[in-house]
């Protein structure tokens, strides 16, 4: 199966010459770290490519990717993964990781094989260029989750850890998530400045915690969760937020803004 591009020409360039363009101009090189897992936007790049560019640039990109992203359509169901196939980008085709995802599927019940959840969905599909540009040979395993408890999550990042750890390779989990949505740019960045203190504590459940009580509304709260505890499981020390901007920054609309965090945990 060949999952075809749906947001090319919208959220990024259709035309190749003009993403690999734009996708470089935003990597800002520099010094690269060894990462488990990093949260990145998913907006579309006029807004977001300079947060993105900037945690893919602060990170080497391994040869497997694990991507959550949130489910935006509702359809499909509640966590999904496809195991098998491709992603078209104006790039090229990025080939699906298929025993990492089978690893992944039977790791717990809470995942379902499912590709219509994934057909309409550009949460993960933005991240391609970013993933292809920083490493032509990178494969990957596409979850999307709609909603769940800190039980679920706990869950569902103890199953793609373990299932990392037996796949026995470098693996970089990349959680696609915007930050705070349609409020000022001063109340977005003080509600964001309270999600990013507890994923910088690596307390999934905190964070889950603080979006629901000061309604955050992180769209990618639920894969950040799980993909934190995932980080935890494998090791991971140390978290830091690479860089932070709102849409307000592109636009010049301050009354109506969405942010966008590029954070690391290593």
């Amino acid at each position: 199966m060949i999952r075809r591009a749906r947001v090319a020409g919208q959220f990024y360039p259709e035309d190749q010459k003009e993403l690999i363009g734009a996708v470089k101009r935003f990597l800002t090189g520099g010094v690269e770290e060894k990462a488990i897992a990093i949260v990145a936007p998913h907006a579309g790049y006029i807004y977001s490519g300079v947060v993105a560019g900037a945690v893919y640039s602060a990170v080497t990109v391994p040869e497997t990717v694990v991507l959550i992203g949130p489910n935006h359509t509702g359809l499909g169901k509640k966590a999904s993964i496809m195991t098998e196939g491709q992603w078209e980008t104006p790039l090229g085709n990025l080939a699906i990781n298929r025993a990492l995802a089978s690893s992944i599927l039977g790791s717990t019940g809470l995942f379902s094989e499912d590709a219509s959840a994934h057909l309409m969905e550009h949460s993960l599909e933005v991240q391609l260029p970013f993933i292809h540009c920083r490493n032509r040979r990178a494969s990957f395993v596409p979850i999307t989750v709609m909603h769940g408890n800190f039980r679920e999550c706990e869950e569902m990042g103890k199953g793609i850890a373990g299932a990392i750890i037996r796949y026995g390779k470098e693996v970089l989990i990349v959680a696609s998530s915007d930050m705070n949505h349609y409020e000022s740019d001063k109340i977005t960045r003080e509600k964001d400045r309270l999600a990013i203190d507890r994923a910088l504590k690596f307390d999934a459940k905190g964070l889950l915690q603080i979006a629901a009580s000061k309604g955050i509304t992180m769209c990618g709260v639920i894969p950040a969760a799980i993909s934190i505890v995932a980080a935890k499981i494998l090791g991971a020390k140390e978290a830091k937020l690479v860089k932070y901007a709102t849409s307000g920054e592109t636009s010049g609309d301050y009354e109506q803004v969405v942010g966008y965090a590029g954070m690391l945990f290593k």
